[in-house]
């Protein structure tokens, strides 16, 4: 699919326009955030979780910039309005200046990777590797060891490489939030040490929803294998079970196939307020 359009800075352009200049040194130096989210006939999912996440996410990195939280949501409404086509990603993207006025807000529409519907049957395979991400909590552009390490997953077959922190706890994938099922209880990777991925906030409460136990807590590389299933949460594969982590096998537990369900569920009634 190809698209028309583009908004910078509030103003509807050309998709041809969607450049930023070589000199543009805090782009190369990956002083900006950003956020992908998920749009279908019409309904933007999650706008309020994601904006939020955007704004917090440059506050914490000192990203000063004009931009409220109503302003961005306008754009975005703008935007969708004048696409045509039913499903695809928008990703919004602030990159810093050294005046806050000058900070560039582009929102930008793309094609979804939606995943083979086989992976949700059998599962996917991850590698893992070791790294902790400075500013776990911000969706930044700084991500060229994530990169390197989600290549070396691809070129090795698999979906996603899962981080593994300075501790030994693995934390998150390199564009996916972690979850591991221990007989009815599901256990995901504590907030304060991933990125709060709003799918993952989302999984959070849908399981509440249907008294299904999810528990927060740091999980060990080392104790992988006594878990009885693992899956991926993530904007545009929503739920992805995971068949191997490294050389460790793993079914798919009732409870996960469960969450898929009752998530797709959740996503065909949910309507933006």
């Amino acid at each position: 699919m190809s698209f028309k359009y583009f908004l910078k800075n509030g103003n509807i352009l050309p998709i041809k326009e969607a450049v930023i200049p070589i000199s543009n040194i805090e782009y190369s130096y990956g002083f900006g955030v950003y956020e992908s989210i998920r749009v279908s006939k019409g309904v933007i999912y999650f706008i309020d979780e994601h904006v939020d996440r955007l704004l917090k996410s440059a506050k914490i990195i000192g990203l000063y910039h004009v931009y409220s939280k109503k302003d961005i949501k306008e754009y975005v409404d703008k935007l969708v309005n004048k696409i045509e086509i039913q499903t695809f990603n928008i990703k919004i993207l602030l990159i810093g200046a050294q005046q806050k006025e000058k900070a560039l807000l582009f929102i930008i529409p793309s094609n979804p990777l939606f995943p083979d519907k086989k992976v949700y049957r059998d599962g996917v395979c991850v590698l893992t590797a070791n790294y902790e991400r400075a500013f776990p909590d911000v969706k930044s552009l700084n991500m060229m060891r994530s990169y390197i390490e989600y290549k070396r997953a691809k070129d090795a077959g698999c979906y996603d490489a899962l981080l593994v922190n300075n501790s030994g706890h693995v934390t998150e994938g390199t564009r996916t939030n972690f979850f591991a099922v221990k007989g009815n209880i599901v256990y995901t990777p504590q907030s304060k040490h991933v990125l709060r991925g709003v799918t993952r906030t989302m999984v959070l409460r849908v399981a509440s929803l249907n008294s299904i136990e999810i528990i927060e807590k740091d999980i060990l590389k080392d104790e992988l294998n006594s878990y009885d299933g693992v899956f991926l949460t993530s904007t545009s594969s929503k739920i992805v079970p995971i068949k191997k982590i490294d050389n460790i096998e793993y079914n798919i537990p009732q409870i996960t196939k469960d969450l898929i369900k009752l998530f797709n569920d959740f996503l065909s009634h949910f309507r933006a307020v």
